[in-house]
């Protein structure tokens, strides 16, 4: 697998803007390690060593965002209604209302939405992926904003069921 500048600081800016302090990707031979704290160690295996071995120009040419200040206070979860139901994100992405710019937001507040619903997309390294209902009922709640970076399990809206 072949990952391009762009691929890269997309993955770097996923990073930043998650909770994550940790992120490694390895596919085949490819090892992509990226940390916002200290340095993580890397066991210096010889293949390991050949992949990790980058060229001092490209290694410059990728900006790294320098770490977060330290949360003082944990963000409060979001607290779900008695009755309600909320629609979660499956994964860490960016989230999307709509199937692509201009066009109208899948469901809005008041729709009624089955299981199999399409009611958003996350996309992942240029990969879009459905985010299905899995419930029955009408949306009262849109809790997630058009192409904001959502985490594993955020809330993106809250559905009564019937």
């Amino acid at each position: 697998m072949e990952l391009s500048e762009d691929d890269v600081l997309h993955i770097l800016k996923l990073i930043d803007e998650s909770k994550f302090d940790y992120f490694q990707l390895e596919v085949g031979e490819l090892k992509i390690t990226v940390s916002k704290g200290e340095p993580i160690p890397i066991s210096a295996s010889p293949q390991s060593a050949a992949a990790t071995q980058i060229p001092a120009p490209a290694l410059q040419s990728v900006p790294v965002a320098p770490a977060p200040a330290p949360l003082k206070e944990a963000p409060k979860p979001l607290v779900i209604p008695e009755g309600m139901v909320a629609i979660k994100a499956p994964m860490v992405g960016v989230f999307y209302v709509a199937p692509e710019p201009g066009k109208p937001p899948f469901v809005t507040v008041d729709a009624v939405v089955k299981a199999d619903t399409t009611v958003g997309l996350i996309e992942v390294m240029k990969v879009f992926n459905a985010v299905s209902a899995g419930v029955n009922g009408v949306v009262t709640a849109v809790l997630a904003q058009n192409g904001q970076l959502v985490e594993y399990g955020q809330p993106l809206f809250l559905v009564k069921p019937s």
